[in-house]
């Protein structure tokens, strides 16, 4: 039911795949929404400098099936490392469970829906799924964390540096979001 209603509400094209490049080495994306004009967002893959090439690492790498019998749960040490790689997110233990978290303040609840379209089309693209939370009416929260190790893995912080790559500016209001729950 939950799909059906935010279908309604929200719908995405992928004008390019992910990893194809476009103009300026950005894949586009257009989400239109059935009460607001449609806005255009992208992944965006412009900085520079040292940080800028782990960050561009990242995200053109690409998530690993998470049924693989190699995969495991890092370290926190290991993620604290990763963490840096992936500005804006931070550590979050719940139960003995490590997760990433991030927080965002959007204009209203259908930029929210709009917000999770464009996480989704990432998140569908990678087969790796983050837990997305619309909060209120305007506070959108993320989780990531691999279930099937019940914690974090590589996959995590690729899917991370993805998400932190998508152009909200159209989504985002000035307020500033708070991460704690």
């Amino acid at each position: 039911m939950a799909g059906l209603l935010l279908h309604r509400f929200v719908r995405i094209q992928r004008r390019l795949p992910l990893n194809a490049p476009a103009a300026g080495g950005a894949a586009l994306f257009y989400a239109s929404c059935s009460s607001s004009p449609p806005t255009v967002a992208h992944l965006e893959m412009s900085t520079s400098g040292k940080e800028a090439a782990a960050k561009v690492e990242l995200s053109n790498k690409s998530c690993v099936p998470c049924n693989s019998k190699d995969l495991h749960a890092m370290s926190e040490d290991s993620a604290k490392k990763s963490l840096e790689q992936v500005s804006g997110w931070e550590l979050k233990t719940e139960g003995d469970t490590l997760k990433l978290h991030r927080a965002w303040k959007v204009k209203n609840f259908v930029k929210g829906l709009e917000f999770f379209q464009l996480v989704a089309a990432i998140a569908e693209e990678e087969g790796h799924h983050p837990d997305l939370h619309l909060v209120g009416w305007n506070n959108v929260k993320i989780d990531v964390w691999t279930h099937s190790v019940r914690g974090l893995t590589d996959n995590d912080f690729i899917l991370a540096a993805k998400i932190n790559e998508l152009k909200l500016e159209g989504l985002l209001s000035k307020k500033k979001a708070t991460t704690q729950e």
